[in-house]
């Protein structure tokens, strides 16, 4: 994650840099450095905005499990932490899961390869709108 997504995350979620800092628990002086790109944004706290995002977009009804959408194999279904937590449409949250045939080592591969899936693009589409 960028400072200018961060910046844009923390506004459509209507937070000042106060309050965006007590809601992920972190400093304001943290915020400060992300958003002017003086460090770079955390796991934790990515992992968390896009986690808040998502309960603030409200209609995730619309989006169904990944494991519908990549139509997985009950086998690889069954392996899978998406399927066992019952988080299909969380899928991008949770480190192990079996994306594209193959759980990925850290978040920022698993990330890179959740943004261009149909699960969290739902998610990401909404942010731009």
């Amino acid at each position: 994650m960028d400072s200018n997504e961060f910046l844009k995350f923390r506004k459509r979620l209507n937070k000042t840099q106060q309050e965006i800092a007590e809601l992920l628990g972190i400093s304001v002086k943290a915020v400060h450095s992300y958003e002017q790109g003086w460090r770079n944004v955390p796991t934790h706290v990515e992992r968390q905005l896009y986690f808040l995002l998502s309960r603030l977009k409200g209609g995730e009804e619309a989006i169904r499990p990944c494991w519908v959408i990549k139509k997985c194999p009950a086998e690889r279904k069954k392996q899978c932490p998406a399927s066992e937590f019952q988080a299909g449409k969380f899928c991008w949250f949770i480190n192990g899961t079996i994306c594209e045939c193959k759980a990925r080592k850290n978040w920022k591969d698993k990330i890179r390869i959740c943004k261009e899936c149909e699960v969290m693009q739902v998610l990401l589409d909404e942010l731009e709108g």
